[in-house]
């Protein structure tokens, strides 16, 4: 066995381990879990990554969020060998996978994300197939390549496939946006508001510049365009 296969084994163990065992960061305890339901095909998640989440990069708020991406969305497990099924077709379940490996290979969300939002902005592009070169783009190694071909990649989807089937309510369709456990379904466009109304501490700028927003969300009827769950695959 090579030093590489060797190298990738170390990594992934460590990191799947790491996965599988619950930890808990103080520092960040009044933060507020932000967790990302999608399917790497369905433009409306790509759409939503690429043109909204990444905002919270920008504008400090990832300061106060912990940030979960889920990448399984609606896709099914053959119950008769075993196998994913993906709404998009295989070139969505291998993305999720890659997607998957890279989140836990590269536990910092700047860093996973970079990735992500590079694989998202050529899915909105047509060009999806071009999600290798995001390795470079996002300044990241190929590892989770070396993970989705080990199988390492199915057990993480396996995870998240039953995180997901275990939400409550079930999610309808995706994007599915769950602010500390609460999802906020069609009105997911007006996460930022969500956020900084759950937040407990001292209002960050990009918080204070939205207090009327934050004061009447329960009013809000926005209605975003999302994948269904009981959409045929394409």
């Amino acid at each position: 066995m090579g030093s590489r296969q060797i190298l990738t084994i170390l990594i992934l163990t460590n990191t799947l381990l790491s996965f599988i065992t619950p930890t808990h960061c103080s520092s960040k305890s009044e933060n507020v879990t932000v967790s990302l339901y999608y399917e790497t095909l369905c433009p409306y998640c790509a759409n939503f990554i690429v043109n909204y989440l990444v905002k919270i990069f920008q504008n400090g708020l990832i300061s106060i969020v912990n940030l979960r991406m889920v990448p399984w969305g609606n896709a099914w497990i053959n119950k008769s060998d075993g196998s994913f099924i993906c709404q998009h077709g295989s070139d969505e379940c291998l993305l999720n996978t890659i997607e998957a490996c890279t989140i836990i290979v590269y536990p910092d969300v700047v860093r996973h994300f970079r990735f992500i939002h590079c694989v998202e902005r050529f899915t909105l592009e047509g060009k999806h197939t071009e999600w290798i070169n995001c390795f470079q783009k996002s300044g990241l190694g190929t590892v989770p390549i070396d993970c989705y071909n080990s199988g390492y990649g199915n057990v993480i989807e396996q995870k998240y496939a039953k995180e997901t089937a275990q939400l409550n309510p079930p999610h309808r369709f995706v994007p599915w946006v769950v602010v500390n456990n609460q999802p906020i379904q069609e009105d997911y466009g007006n996460f930022v508001a969500y956020i900084c109304k759950a937040y407990k501490g001292p209002k960050p700028e990009a918080c204070r510049s939205l207090s009327p927003m934050v004061d009447s969300i329960e009013k809000s009827n926005s209605i975003q365009p999302v994948c269904y769950v009981d959409e045929e695959r394409t």
